[in-house]
């Protein structure tokens, strides 16, 4: 396998630390070791170098895309970790992706469309726990008089 090179290595972890914040990177480059160091420097070298560097799509887009991939595929973990950076994420850096409670639950209406309503409802479940860890602010909503949009 090829070896990434140092500066795809120094791109990605800054468009890792951007993303996902400096607590997860430098827990995840603390626990490298002989076995999973080179898992680590080939996702940050291709994934958040060669992929989120890409000109394409913005960074919002793409951590929506991820949310609405990793919720297809119940990939339970790495949807929460995208959520929870989300939210936190600078509103100010467009860089860091930032997301609001209204666009979550709107990649959740489709994704419950398109890979089902049980991928909808859990990410739904995860999104309100982190909102609460967050000590983000739920409205109350009247089920029964609730406008459909």
């Amino acid at each position: 396998m090829p070896t990434p090179s140092d500066s795809s290595i120094e791109q990605g972890l800054i468009n890792r630390r951007r993303v996902l914040g400096d607590a997860w990177v430098d827990q995840s480059v603390a626990n490298a070791n002989a076995v999973n160091v080179e898992f680590q420097r080939l996702i940050t070298s291709y994934a958040w170098d060669q992929i989120w560097s890409r000109p394409g799509l913005d960074r919002r887009t793409r951590r929506i895309m991820v949310l609405a991939i990793t919720a297809s595929m119940g990939r339970w973990d790495e949807f929460e970790l995208h959520v929870r950076t989300g939210l936190q994420a600078p509103r100010d850096d467009e860089q860091a992706a930032p997301l609001d409670l209204e666009t979550l639950k709107e990649v959740l209406l489709q994704t419950a469309v398109y890979a089902g309503v049980p991928a909808g409802n859990t990410g739904m479940a995860i999104v309100l726990k982190v909102a609460r860890e967050l000590g983000l602010e739920l409205a109350p909503a009247d089920f029964f008089h609730q406008p459909m949009p």
